[in-house]
Parts: structure tokens; C-alpha cells; sequence
């Protein structure tokens, strides 16, 4: 049996390893989180409830933890609340201290550890700062520190020196899949931006600036994500090494705009900038008359989406653009046209009921 410990097992990257991972045959999972969710877990899931910023509390729980082979860190500390989209600059002392203190029980006690893989996405190449090298290459020369990514991928690297064991860590960009209350979510973003904007009578004005609106820009789909996380995790080939994973392709918005709003049965209005976070702060109520008008999902407003990381999103107005050479060539190939994939993951959040 492989048994997979999962850190940050709520999130949506975390979550969709864990469903991955489940579902497959000769595998256990156990998933590490400060609140474990309420519902009871499938057969070979369970959940350990841990505050991994206390190093006592993580050795008291995870040290019995002695049959771990795979460790898929997921986890992530914001400086705040309303820092949630500035994963890479702050806050590196508690991004560290999350990893370490999760990593370092288990891997003591786990004679049979095999893999250890660090998530980690383009602010490595310091997409967050302005314009970077495109397409990004895994060996292109770091950023000026400070980022928490650097910190971690060499404590990993350290700590493997002499061991059996490998590591590889994982870069994608703007995750997109379906996770109720997850910060880092530009599909509900935009979603509910549509809905919301459709619900006052408005075409469906992009509302970031005129270059990102036409740059090159990047997705990954959570389950292709999910896929390849696995994937590198035990290929052998792929040891000791970085990956960029994305859908494969590039595309712009003003291209696949107009058809985000012909889905919501809207006119596509122009680019107007606009501060998601100031806007949307008086829009609660609407919210509200629209999950029980339109029977939706009872999702309070406050966590259907995070403004400020689509405010974070849409005022880049440089090319995102990450090579996927390097996993092709070992054996991942899985693409989608992220155009396509979004619109049908647009649609299947309606059919769900989360938005009109």
C-alpha cells in the first residue's frame, strides 16, 4: 500500500490530490488541516486536525505517523486575510514553518518514505512583479528574494541529501477548478462577476486593465493539476526536479471574453477597470436575493469568492507564460484548450447551482 500524507488537504489544489489519489487502487490518504471537514470521509481517508504552525502540536500528532511513502504539501499562510493573493513576497518564516513542521515527524518516523513534492506555481519566476523571461523555464535564475517558494524547494533539496527518498516540486498557474471559499479561485471570481453584473442588467465589462486584457495568459486545470502531481511523484524519472504544469496552451482574454459572456446569455461590454474588492463590498444583499431567487447553493457571499485576488489577477499587464517542455518529455502530456475547459467548467458551476 502507498500511503499519502496530504498538508493543506482543504484547498483546492490539496483537495483535488486527495480526490485523486483516492480514488485509485493500493492507496490511503491522510489529510492534514487545521478543521477538518464535518463530513465522513471515504474508506481510506482520514483527517488529522493540526496546527502545523506549532511544532510541539505537529510532533504530537504526526510522529505515529510511521507508514507515510508520498508527502504532497499543499499549504500556504497569508500575511492576512486581505493578503490572500501575495502567496510569494511575505510571510516566509510561517510558509517554512508550515512545511518543516509537517515534513519533519513523519519523515523521521517513515522508514518507507519515497517522495516528498512542494506545490508551488509562476511567482517562482516572479510572475507577481512585472514582466519575467517567457516562456518560463524550470532552471531560469531566480528573482530577488524574499519568496517563501526559494525557502522551501532548498530545504527540501537539503533535507534529501543522502536519503532514499526524492522530491520534485510542482509549478502551475491560476489553478481553476470548483472549491466553495477558496481564496485562490478565479473561476468562482469570475462566475460570480457574471452573475452579478447579468443580475443588475450590465454587459459583461472585463474588469481589469487594457493589457492583461490582451496579453498572453496561462490556466491549469485542478484535475489535470491533480494528474500530474501524482504523476511526478512516482515516475522515478522525475526526481530532484521541478515541473511547470499548465493546460498546454496560451490564450488571451479578449478572445475567449466575448464567450464567456455569450454563456451567461450577455453582451460583452468593454474594458473598464475597476477595484473588484471597493465595488463589490456593498453587493452582499444582491448576493443573497439571488441564492433564493434563483435556488442556489447556499454559499454566504463572503466566501464565494475573494475580490482581491481577481483584482490581483487582472492587473497584470505582462505575458504569463510558462514551458512545459520538461514534462512532455518525461511522459505527462495531458492538455486542454483552456478556452473550451473553461467554458465548460463555467457551465458545470451553473448546473450546480452556484450561480444562475
Amino acid at each position: 500500500m502507498n500511503h499519502a500524507m496530504i498538508i493543506g488537504a482543504t484547498g483546492i489544489t490539496g483537495g483535488y490530490i486527495l480526490n485523486e489519489i483516492a480514488s485509485r487502487e493500493g492507496w490511503t490518504v491522510t489529510g492534514l488541516c487545521r478543521n477538518p471537514p464535518a463530513e465522513k470521509p471515504p474508506a481510506n481517508v482520514r483527517w488529522i486536525g493540526v496546527d502545523l504552525l506549532d511544532a510541539q502540536d505537529a510532533r504530537a500528532k504526526l510522529a505515529g505517523l510511521s507508514d507515510v511513502t508520498h508527502i504532497f504539501f499543499c499549504g500556504f499562510i497569508p500575511l492576512s486575510p486581505n493578503e490572500q493573493h501575495l502567496p510569494a513576497n511575505g510571510n516566509v518564516e510561517a510558509n517554512l514553518a508550515l512545511l518543516t513542521n509537517a515534513v519533519e515527524p513523519v519523515a523521521a518516523a517513515s522508514k518507507g518514505l519515497r517522495h516528498i513534492q512542494v506545490m508551488q506555481g509562476t511567482k517562482y519566476y516572479g510572475s507577481h512583479i512585472g514582466a519575467f523571461k517567457t516562456p518560463a523555464k524550470e532552471d531560469d535564475p531566480r528573482h530577488m528574494a524574499p519568496n517563501f517558494y526559494f525557502d522551501q524547494q532548498d530545504y527540501v533539496a537539503n533535507l534529501q541529501a543522502g536519503k532514499s527518498w526524492t522530491w520534485s516540486c510542482i509549478r502551475p498557474h491560476t489553478v481553476m477548478g470548483f472549491k466553495v471559499g477558496n481564496p485562490l479561485n478565479l473561476l468562482s471570481t469570475l462566475a460570480v462577476y457574471a452573475a452579478i453584473s447579468k443580475e443588475l442588467g450590465l454587459p459583461l465589462k472585463f474588469p481589469g486593465n487594457d493589457g492583461h486584457y490582451r496579453s498572453v495568459y496561462q490556466v491549469t486545470d485542478a484535475g489535470l493539476l491533480a494528474r500530474a502531481a501524482v504523476w511526478a511523484a512516482t515516475t522515478p524519472a522525475c526526481a530532484n526536479q521541478a515541473f511547470n504544469i499548465t493546460n498546454g496552451d496560451f490564450f488571451r482574454w479578449e478572445s475567449l471574453w466575448p464567450r464567456i459572456a455569450d454563456l451567461f446569455g450577455m453582451k460583452a461590454g468593454p474594458v473598464q477597470t475597476i477595484d473588484l474588492v471597493s465595488f463589490m463590498a456593498d453587493k452582499g444583499p444582491l448576493w443573497d436575493r439571488m441564492v433564493a431567487e434563483h435556488d442556489l447553493m447556499r454559499v454566504p457571499f463572503a466566501k464565494a469568492t475573494n475580490w482581491g485576488f481577481g483584482n490581483y489577477v487582472f492587473k497584470a499587464s505582462w505575458d504569463q507564460m510558462s514551458d512545459t517542455t520538461r514534462a512532455r518529455k518525461l511522459g505527462f502530456t495531458e492538455c486542454f484548450d483552456s478556452e473550451d475547459r473553461m467554458l465548460e467548467q463555467l457551465s458545470e458551476l451553473r448546473k450546480a447551482r452556484f450561480v444562475p
